[in-house]
């Protein structure tokens, strides 16, 4: 990518007006985007990234410049520029490089670059034509598939130098049913830290038939109730509630400028003694998964809360060297062009020891949240309001009819504090996490929730 003389050039040069520390960023990315509506291919997108960017440390200021020129000259430049916005009194020579190898925990079996787009374009329309033949009421299908390839090298000067290579594919179907009144939405998306196999995982027509589903069922549901009450939230995109409420707040940035309902709380039970959550980057073709993260850490997992008790943060390099500990692999960057913060990677309420079908059977009157859409977090209160996309009424231990409207309203630690049930059936969703204007692919996920009590805002009151 860069040769081992010009890196150790550019770290030497950034350290001249008398940083603490310096890094360089390589990124080497494809990515591909198509579109179908209207039964048409109607978008082929393909987009390059190729630049790097230089990071000075002293003290607790950072600078960062970066460039999409890789001739020497522009490198060296950028290497000035970062290190002339971050002077200090250190002496701080450049530590001899040594090349780390990573262990391929995520095997890619069908790569992206050699799959045509026909073909590509083929399965997007196997989709649309399975979401078109499930009901009649299906007005419009529009599919998406993406598939990105990203290699990176990290180097800093305490002599770390390893690359990584990120291959990630994803295709989302959204259904629209309409039944000449009103008009209803469904939508499913899987995706992989992995190649064109997952289509073997989740073949196309299941994924444009689940989206049909949605909003056929949805086309038929009642208005929702409103008030305290139980719900159970599904498993796998149920944990973006986790996430948004509660993730946030554990990421160590947030920690530091005391902006969480977090801070100051390590040791302390903040949840359910049933609920361990935890932020694990190995997890293998994870959506969230990589060999290291953006500034070279071996991705790990870290046990954020264990049986109630919060354990840990989730940490990047900065983060970490004001508290005198080691990062947990979580510096993560949209691109070159950005710098690392602390970010979440497969982060997930691990499972428990109760069938889902037993947490419904222990609900006399609540809600079944199947699935959550978008909401809004304040993520330093972990006050929330989320849509509940498709949701059950439960009466009496059992499902009975769909609703639609609800919203769920509350606040993230009170929640984790409600839950009386934890599911044995984990299972992981992936999604583009925001933050500082950043956007990156994290999974969330968790397994079938019971919590005891949770407002619900609807368009009925209960007993109507």
């Amino acid at each position: 990518m860069l040769s081992h003389k010009l890196i150790k050039q550019i770290l030497q040069v950034s350290l001249e007006n008398g940083g603490d520390f310096a890094e360089i960023y390589f990124e080497d990315s494809i990515s591909n985007v198509m579109t179908l509506e209207n039964s048409k291919i109607e978008k082929v997108k393909t987009g390059y990234d190729l630049g790097v960017g230089v990071r000075v440390l002293t003290g607790d200021k950072v600078s960062y410049a970066y460039t999409d020129d890789l001739s020497k000259e522009s490198l060296l430049q950028v290497a000035k520029v970062a290190g002339a916005a971050s002077r200090g009194k250190s002496k701080v020579s450049v530590v001899d490089l040594r090349k780390g190898n990573l262990a391929m925990i995520h095997s890619i079996k069908k790569r992206p670059e050699d799959i045509a787009k026909v073909k590509k374009a083929a399965i997007m329309q196997k989709a649309n034509q399975a979401a078109l033949d499930y009901d009649e009421s299906i007005k419009q299908v529009i599919v998406s598939y993406m598939d990105n390839t990203q290699k990176i090298m990290i180097a800093n000067s305490e002599g770390l130098h390893v690359e990584d290579e990120r291959i990630h594919t994803r295709m989302m179907a959204r259904a629209i049913a309409s039944d000449g009144n009103q008009i209803q939405t469904g939508s499913e998306s899987p995706g992989l830290h992995m190649g064109f196999e997952l289509f073997d995982k989740y073949p196309p027509e299941e994924i444009g038939r689940e989206a049909a589903r949605q909003a056929v069922t949805m086309l038929k549901a009642e208005a929702a109730p409103s008030g305290k009450m139980p719900v159970v939230i599904n498993n796998g995109f149920g944990g973006v509630l986790f996430h948004e409420a509660c993730g946030h707040g554990l990421e160590a940035d947030a920690i530091q400028k005391n902006s969480s309902v977090f801070a100051g709380k390590p040791g302390q039970q903040v949840a359910s003694k049933i609920v361990t959550a935890v932020d694990d980057g190995t997890v293998s073709n994870g959506w969230g998964s990589y060999g290291v993260d953006d500034e070279g850490n071996p991705a790990q997992r870290t046990v954020l809360i264990k049986d109630g008790i919060l354990e840990d943060y989730m940490y990047d390099f900065k983060t970490s060297k004001k508290e005198g500990r080691s990062s947990t692999g979580n510096g993560r960057r949209d691109s070159y062009q950005s710098i690392p913060i602390p970010r979440m990677t497969n982060t997930f309420i691990e499972k428990g020891d109760s069938k889902p079908e037993e947490i419904i059977t222990a609900v006399d009157d609540g809600l079944y949240a199947k699935k959550l859409s978008g909401g809004q977090v304040d993520t330093a209160t972990g006050e929330f309001v989320f849509t509940v996309a498709e949701g059950y009424l439960i009466k009496k231990g059992k499902l009975a009819e769909a609703v639609r409207g609800a919203t769920l309203v509350g606040r993230g630690i009170d929640v984790l504090n409600k839950i009386s049930m934890v599911g044995d059936d984990l299972e992981l969703a992936p999604g583009m996490c925001g933050k500082d204007g950043q956007s990156i692919p994290a999974a969330v996920g968790q397994p079938t929730l019971l919590v005891d009590e949770i407002t619900v805002g609807g368009t009925e009151r209960r007993g109507e």
